[in-house]
Order: structure tokens, then C-alpha cells, then sequence
């Protein structure tokens, strides 16, 4: 999808450092730009009668200097981004059969753990790219706000409970039950202050060189510091006291059991008195949080762990309670990441040379991946609900290093045929997620149905209702 369309699983311009010259043009002089020759097109001096564009011209008949030919796009920002909505349709249908790549129950990470920062790293990266160019902040600002809005709207319509699940033939949802977070909505929320970042905090200095390009973002790299230690101060300073939420009753659909929840404690990294729930119930309420969290699938929670399963014999009491894994405090460290993508799509628009980005791309990939791992070893776990640190470095490390195997595989080595599936399936990105992650392909398959609504397509699939 188009970064005007949609502005979030979006695929970037073009690349106007990727430029090269087919041997078809080997008879026309490429004449050298100048200062005012804009930066996203290459003029052409024509010697004899050519065809460029798929436009015949003649000599003397155009002013050479309004011959532009648009470079081609990078390819492997469209294969990366294929790739990563394809390994989201794996988790969401395999997960369940294959606990051991679904999302981890709390600890750890598994392959299901990589999705969301992915999207969010080339989020970041195409960011680079849309603002390479900018006639006026003001109107660039209006824009972005504008599409963050319609995207975390769309979210609430899609994962805030108004389409059913699966096994789950009732549609509409309670204003005052809705799911208020979501992954569109923590994309929304990272594309917007990733954007408005882009915008506003950029120097004017001309860069030359790595360092120079630090320089020239240096106030972006403050934003991300200052976003790192508020999260940190946060996870682990504030007190997070006792709490209790309610279930419904199984007697009666009218009444609710209420559930205390005994905390008191400060910094607290645990599924139940952390401060990243905390933030939630008092920000959002408890009623508008996800009701059906991975912890329920630990040891405590489940009899079937990692699997879902029945509560064992004195199961904790905060098994049952609801957790946004997309909440306020974790998106924090979600816009880090899609910081990160920024500066790897910075590379790309200062940097013209392969060598010169993938040195540059993999050096703080892997620093980032060695940064990670010690965090974990020291305590500071690696956690997707949690968004913790340590989970921040290794996740958008490693999608730097995929980008760069990526990049070099296709862009830079030229193997295109391989992946033509995963570029197709990036430039449509959100069309599948939409289809494919959000239910509305299985909701449009259940709206077909004979004599009842459980005989529906999905049924005789043996994926419906059993």
C-alpha cells in the first residue's frame, strides 16, 4: 500500500540514490545535476532519436533538461515487508497447532514474538524514504495526523471486538467492553510520532559522512533516549498497588464475580504487578484491555502450557484477568523501534554505495542483537507484552540483519525471481492483513450459510464451528 493511502504497512517512494543506467542508454550522455536538479530524478542529454519512458523523442525537439527518468524502487523494502506479513499469516494459523512458534507465554521470544516489531522497523524505513522531500511541514504535519487517525480508528472497528472470532457467530460489540488498543493502533500511534519526528527534528546540516549523519539527527536520537528512560523509570520505579477486576458468572449472565488481585509491589516484571498494566487499567479501564492474554497460557494459568488449556488446582488469581499486549506504557518502546527503522531508512537516502549501507546497516544490527542478549542475561528479560528493552534491541536488530540479507539478495546481487511473492505480498500489505489477520475473510465465508448460521463454508472446510 501507498505511504499517501494508507501510512502504515506501507511501502516507501522511490529510492533516489538506487539509480542505474540500462545498456540501452549507452548511446545518450548523462549530462551531470547540478544544485537545483531535484534530488529523486536523473536527466538525460539526448544525442540521437530515442525512446525514454516509453515516450518517443527526437534531438531538438525537448529541452534535454525535461527528460527525467525515475530510478527504480528498492525491492527488498517490498520483499522484507512480504516476508514479514507472511510469517504473520503462518503464526496466526500455525500458532495454535505449534505452540512452539506462537507467541511466548510471557519470557522469551519465539518466531510468532518478531511480527510486530518487523512491521514497525519497516515502517520506520519507508518513513525515511516519503520524507526525503519536504515543501512544507506544516501541511506534511496535517497529513500525518490525518492518516494516523483513519488507521487507529480502523483498528478499533477491526480488533476492538465488533467482527467475531472464528467459533464466534455473534456480531456488535458493547461501547463499554470495547478494545481500545491493538496492533493498528500501536502502528498508528508510531507512525504518527516516528513522522512528526521526521518532520520537525531534522537539521539542515549537509551529511558527509556516518558521524555527520548523526549529527544531522542528533535531536531524534534525543527523542529516543528520553523515550527509553521514561519507559525504564516507569517499568521499574512506579508502585503498583492491589487491584481486582471482574468475570461473569457462570450462573447467570446478569452478575459478575469479583476477582482481587494482591500486588504491592515496585518494579515487578511479572504478568500480574507490573506497571505497564497498571497504566492500563487507570488510563484505559480494565473493561476496555485485551481479554485473552498470553500469560493465560503459562504454567500457573494452564494445565496444557505453552498450549491454552483448563486452570489448574490453585491457579494464581490474576490467570483470568484482561492484559493489552499493545497497551499505552509497551507502546512506548514501539515507537524506538520504528525509530530505528527511521535511521536505517536514513542510510539509505545519504548513502548511494552497497558497501557503504550494508556496513552501516549491519554493524549497529548486530550491536543492537549483542546489546539484547546481555540485557536477558542480566535480568532485563526479553518480553513482547511487556515491550522490554532487551526484546526491543533483539527484534529490531534482527530485522536490520534480515534487511540486509534481504537487500543483498535482491538489490544488490539481483536474485528478484525467487522472491516475487513476498514483493507482491508487500505492496498489498495491508489488504492481507486485513483479510487474513483480521478475521473479515472468515466473517465474508460465514455470511454464507444453509438453513442456520453454523453450516457455513468454513464448516464444511472443518475450520468453523464443530
Amino acid at each position: 500500500m501507498d505511504a499517501g493511502e494508507g501510512g502504515v504497512l506501507l511501502h516507501s517512494n522511490d529510492d533516489h540514490n538506487f539509480v542505474s543506467m540500462e545498456e540501452g542508454f549507452a548511446d545518450k550522455e548523462l549530462s551531470v545535476m547540478n544544485s537545483s536538479t531535484p534530488l529523486n530524478h536523473v536527466y538525460v542529454k539526448i544525442s540521437n532519436d530515442s525512446t525514454i519512458n516509453n515516450i518517443s523523442v527526437s534531438k531538438g525537439s525537448i529541452d534535454p533538461r525535461d527528460v527525467a527518468l525515475k530510478p527504480p524502487r528498492l525491492v527488498s523494502l517490498d520483499v522484507f515487508r512480504g516476508l514479514t506479513v507472511a510469517l504473520m499469516v503462518l503464526v496466526d494459523h500455525v500458532g495454535g497447532i505449534v505452540p512452539a512458534i506462537n507467541h511466548s507465554p510471557w519470557d522469551g521470544v519465539t518466531l510468532a514474538d518478531f511480527v510486530m516489531p518487523f512491521f514497525l522497523f519497516i515502517v520506520g524505513v519507508a518513513l525515511a524514504l516519503v520524507y526525503k522531500k519536504l515543501p512544507c511541514r506544516v501541511d506534511a504535519t496535517k497529513k500525518a495526523v490525518l492518516r494516523a487517525l483513519k488507521l487507529f480508528l480502523f483498528g478499533v472497528v477491526l480488533q476492538g471486538g465488533y467482527l467475531h472470532r472464528i467459533n464466534d457467530l455473534t456480531f456488535g460489540v458493547d461501547i463499554l467492553q470495547i478494545r481500545l488498543m491493538g496492533t493498528l493502533q500501536r502502528i498508528a500511534i508510531a507512525y504518527l510520532l516516528t513522522a512528526v519526528c521526521e518532520i520537525w527534528l531534522t537539521r539542515d546540516d549537509v551529511v558527509k559522512s556516518r558521524r555527520s549523519m548523526l549529527k544531522k539527527y542528533k535531536f531524534q536520537w534525543i527523542f529516543v533516549l528520553v523515550l527509553t528512560v521514561t519507559y525504564t523509570a516507569l517499568l521499574y520505579g512506579l508502585h503498583v498497588a492491589d487491584w481486582e477486576y471482574r468475570i461473569p458468572s457462570e450462573n447467570s449472565s446478569f452478575s459478575s464475580n469479583i476477582i482481587s488481585v494482591k500486588c504491592g509491589v515496585r518494579g515487578d516484571t511479572g504478568p500480574a504487578c507490573n506497571a505497564v498494566g497498571m497504566i492500563d487499567r487507570k488510563l484505559l479501564g480494565v473493561q476496555h484491555l485485551y481479554k485473552r492474554p498470553t500469560y493465560a497460557r503459562t504454567k500457573e494459568c494452564s494445565m496444557s502450557s505453552p498450549d491454552n488449556g483448563p486452570l489448574p488446582p490453585n491457579a494464581p488469581s490474576w490467570c483470568q484477568a484482561p492484559f493489552d499486549p499493545e497497551g499505552i506504557l509497551s507502546s512506548v518502546m514501539a515507537i524506538v523501534t520504528c525509530m530505528i527503522g527511521l535511521h536505517f531508512g536514513h542510510i539509505i537516502v545519504h548513502f548511494k554505495d552497497h558497501k557503504d549501507r550494508i556496513l552501516s546497516w549491519t554493524m549497529p544490527a548486530a550491536g543492537l542483537v549483542v546489546v539484547g542478549f546481555m540485557l536477558d542475561f542480566c535480568g532485563i528479560h526479553m518480553n513482547k507484552a511487556l515491550y522490554s528493552f532487551s526484546y526491543t534491541c533483539v527484534t529490531v536488530g534482527a530485522a536490520g540483519i534480515l534487511l540486509v540479507g534481504i537487500y543483498v539478495m535482491v538489490d544488490v546481487l539481483g536474485f528478484r525471481k525467487p522472491a516475487l511473492v513476498f514483493e507482491w505480498m508487500g505492496r498489498h500489505a495491508l489488504v492481507i492483513y486485513i483479510l487474513a489477520a483480521c478475521n473479515v475473510l472468515p466473517v465474508l465465508l460465514q455470511g454464507f450459510y444453509w438453513e442456520k448460521p453454523e453450516n457455513n463454508f468454513l464448516k464444511l472446510l472443518g475450520i468453523g464451528q464443530t
